[in-house]
């Protein structure tokens, strides 16, 4: 009976042919990573937005910035007061940004009415394309 199975030559010949093609593929994937990121930290910053336009319809005025974010799961302390604050919050939980930081709270904003926003990528003030900003100032923007 003769055995079947690859030689070394054949074997070796697959691995170059996948090695090849994925110097052709990755690249493209993971640009495609680095979009997903900012797609999601635009709707992260949508739906807080959102959420702080019903906290406000509620309770007639935004969280300060001592208040935060965290006004959106858990009734804030002190002024402004959130007498009509619904029961059960405004979110489930506050989202970190996609790579893995907490949105930036400010009320009043320096921008918007209020400002809510991810550092980006590098998690610093500045930068440009993925380590750029990503706030409700500029979600119409496209990168």
């Amino acid at each position: 009976m003769k055995q079947r199975g690859f030689t070394l030559l054949e074997v070796m010949v697959v691995i170059v042919i996948l090695g090849l093609l994925a110097t052709l593929v990755l690249p493209r994937v993971l640009g495609r990573q680095d979009q997903a990121m900012v797609a999601k930290a635009r709707a992260d910053v949508q739906a807080l937005s959102t959420a702080l336009k019903m906290y406000k319809l509620d309770n007639f005025t935004y969280p300060s910035t001592e208040q935060g974010l965290e006004a959106l799961i858990k009734q804030p302390a002190g002024e402004p007061s959130a007498n009509n604050w619904k029961t059960g919050g405004y979110i489930e939980r506050l989202p970190a940004d996609p790579w893995g930081n907490a949105y930036q709270y400010l009320s009043p904003g320096e921008k918007m009415e209020i400002d809510i926003w991810s550092f980006g990528a590098d998690g610093r003030v500045g930068g440009e394309g993925v380590d750029g900003e990503i706030g409700n100032w500029n979600l119409d923007q496209t990168n």
